[in-house]
C-alpha cells in the first residue's frame, strides 16, 4: 500500500509541470521543464532543461516562450 502512496504522488507532481519550448532568434528550439522566468535585473530568462539542470539564457535571444 505504502509502495501505491508513492507512485500516485509521483505521477500528480509530473502531471502538475507545464512544459514549455523558447525558441530563439538564432533558429535554436529549447524544450524546458516549467515555465521559464525572468529575472529583470540581469535580463536573463532562468528555466529548468529536460536533465533538471538550472540554466539561463539571455532575453534578447529569446524570440517566443510556447506552452506546450
Amino acid at each position: 500500500m505504502r509502495q501505491l502512496y508513492l507512485v500516485l504522488c509521483l505521477l500528480l507532481l509530473g502531471c502538475g509541470s507545464t512544459d514549455y519550448i523558447m525558441s530563439t532568434s538564432d533558429g535554436r528550439m529549447i524544450p524546458t521543464t516549467g515555465k521559464p522566468t525572468l529575472d529583470e535585473e540581469t535580463g536573463m530568462y532562468r528555466y529548468e532543461d529536460a536533465d533538471g539542470r538550472e540554466q539561463m539564457i539571455k532575453k534578447d535571444e529569446i524570440q517566443e516562450i510556447i506552452e506546450r
